[in-house]
């Protein structure tokens, strides 16, 4: 096992790194502290050849200039927050409108647009990057000295886990989660149409037309939103369905099926039959946002080629969208003396 580190740039007059770690079986992973970025992952498909397979580029000016949320981390609120509000303990907060009316990924400067502290650590059976960072209360408009520690792991079960902790000096909200972008045929190879996923929810949460919830739990069964068994992405992408138009195929938070609230469960796997690469993930949250990059727009990547409509997918493990202005989804609240505490793994195999 390996960790290797160079810089990468500066950013805001910080010095930013981008460390390189590799686990026993070869698997390479790359990792700036800004933004907590996962620049490269790289598996073997069943024959043994090595891939990158999620989406980035090769500069830190690139991240910092046009960055769809590449691999970041994404905080202080995950997803959306509806007219950019909320109320918290009597008081009204206003935030950031930087989709249309809406807060999204925890505004104009979130944690994907800063630098992170960050520490190697390497075991028996894992490398790993312990990433550190404190929100100041105010800061995009959410209340609360946020002490936030990130820390991604590479281990030998091909394993790459994310244990997300938070702690706050006032009452606040907070909803992390990690954005790659995958394609398990290799960044930059097309679409993801033919890749086949299983998502382990019953239920979903229908939107609006600015992608806000409802506020209903509504079933999958009989409708595009159901991958309770092995689909294709692009079986039913382009139904004639009301919510698969509203947000340009997938992009809906799916209520992921728990006996027990916390739990570590199986969240969803997904298959490309081509290169064999399959991927399960496993996570303590409540909920799991399905996207399929509906808003790629051609830029370069890392390969020099470009990235378009539907050339990644994103599993971002989360509460639920909008949850503060929602009181009957599971709470994203903090208080004093208590820890938020998640985790999240992506596992890396072949068929």
């Amino acid at each position: 096992m390996k960790i290797k580190k160079r810089p990468f740039g500066m950013v805001d007059g910080k010095p930013a790194d981008l460390f390189v770690l590799e686990n026993s079986n070869h698997l390479e992973m790359k990792v700036t502290n800004y933004g907590g970025i996962v620049v490269s992952l790289v598996v073997p498909d069943r024959d043994g050849n090595m891939d990158d397979i999620v989406l980035g580029y090769n500069q830190l000016e690139a991240y910092v200039k046009h960055n769809p949320y590449f691999g970041a981390i994404i905080g202080r609120y995950g997803n959306r927050i509806g007219n950019a509000q909320f109320t918290l303990e009597g008081q009204k907060y206003t935030l950031a409108k930087n989709e249309g009316e809406n807060n999204l990924h925890g505004g104009i400067k979130g944690f994907d647009k800063v630098v992170w502290d960050a520490k190697p650590v390497m075991d028996d059976d894992y490398v790993g990057l312990i990433l550190k960072y404190l929100s100041k209360d105010g800061e995009e408009g959410f209340p609360g000295n946020l002490d936030v520690t990130v820390k991604y792991i590479l281990n030998n079960d091909n394993e790459f886990r994310i244990d997300y902790r938070a702690t706050t000096d006032k009452t606040t909200i907070v909803n992390l989660t990690n954005h790659s972008y995958f394609n398990l045929t290799g960044e930059g190879s097309g679409d993801i149409l033919g890749h086949e996923v299983v998502i382990n929810a019953e239920r979903f949460t229908p939107v609006d037309e600015t992608l806000i919830p409802t506020g209903e739990l509504a079933p999958v069964e009989g409708t595009p939103m159901d991958f309770r068994i092995p689909t294709a992405i692009g079986a039913r992408i382009d139904a004639d369905y009301e919510q698969l138009k509203i947000g340009k195929g997938y992009d809906h938070n799916f209520v992921l099926n728990k006996d027990q609230e916390g739990a570590m469960t199986l969240a969803a796997t997904a298959y490309e039959p081509a290169s064999g690469r399959f991927m399960e993930v496993f996570t303590t949250e409540p909920g799991m946002q399905f996207y399929t990059g509906n808003f790629l727009n051609g830029m370069i990547g890392k390969s020099g080629k470009p990235y378009n409509f539907r050339n990644a997918f994103c599993f971002e493990t989360q509460h639920f969208p909008d949850s503060p202005n929602k009181p009957e989804f599971p709470s994203v609240v903090l208080r004093p003396g208590e820890e938020y505490k998640t985790t999240t793994i992506y596992k890396f195999s072949t068929i």
